[in-house]
């Protein structure tokens, strides 16, 4: 836990100093929400709830494609080795599931007050909408962390991230995507049950596979 700990803290502070990720999507955020703004509210005025829910999840995803990407790209090999020779692989990825997580949340809930102060607010549950949110994040950021650590080790990152993250992503979006809907026809919580479960389980299953499986990669 200690190793964690201290690992998280030099994420922050990394990012702190930097900013690349936060600067950078929050632009991308407030960019695409004003051209979706521009293309489908300002000229029609009505926008229908699927579209605006399709709108947002394709911004949130690319948004955590371009944060994520750079998890392990941005550390050259000796530093990567320093981290070897200091704290256990596990640590390693816990830490950066983690502050990825965290990042993803914000940027994600951010993104959503932007996108309802723009696009308007068609939601009729929000504590539902929020949690799908939230759910999205951590699901996103377990996948792509784990994708990322993997994409490292060859030359093409962004285009070796796109083919392994897609047979994951695809069913995780899908979840969110119907919880999400739910949320905004304001239905109860009760019909959302079977969603959150299958959330939560790949979830736990791309978790668990990364804490087992990252310490042979990062051994290599």
């Amino acid at each position: 836990m200690q190793e964690i700990k201290a690992l998280i803290e030099k994420e922050i502070r990394l990012e702190w100093r930097q900013k690349y990720a936060l600067n950078g999507m929050l632009l991308y955020i407030i960019s695409t929400v004003f051209v979706c703004y521009m293309s489908f509210k300002l000229k029609v005025d009505n926008i229908e709830p699927i579209t605006w829910n399709t709108l947002f999840w394709i911004i949130l995803l690319f948004a955590a494609v371009n944060s994520i990407t750079k998890s392990f790209t941005q550390e050259g090999a000796g530093r990567q080795l320093y981290y070897y020779t200091l704290a256990s692989p596990q640590s390693i990825i816990i830490s950066k599931i983690i502050y990825n997580t965290l990042l993803m949340v914000v940027l994600s809930l951010l993104g959503f007050l932007i996108y309802i102060i723009m696009m308007g607010n068609p939601v009729m549950n929000i504590p539902m909408y929020l949690v799908s949110i939230v759910l999205g994040a951590i699901g996103f950021s377990t996948t792509l962390t784990m994708v990322a650590g993997i994409a490292s080790k060859a030359e093409n990152t962004s285009t070796l991230m796109a083919i392994l993250s897609f047979p994951i992503i695809l069913p995780m979006l899908m979840m969110i995507t119907k919880l999400s809907k739910s949320a905004m026809d304001g239905l109860d919580w009760s019909t959302s049950y079977d969603e959150i479960a299958i959330l939560l389980a790949i979830d736990a299953i791309v978790l668990s596979i990364s804490y087992l499986l990252f310490p042979y990669l990062w051994r290599s």
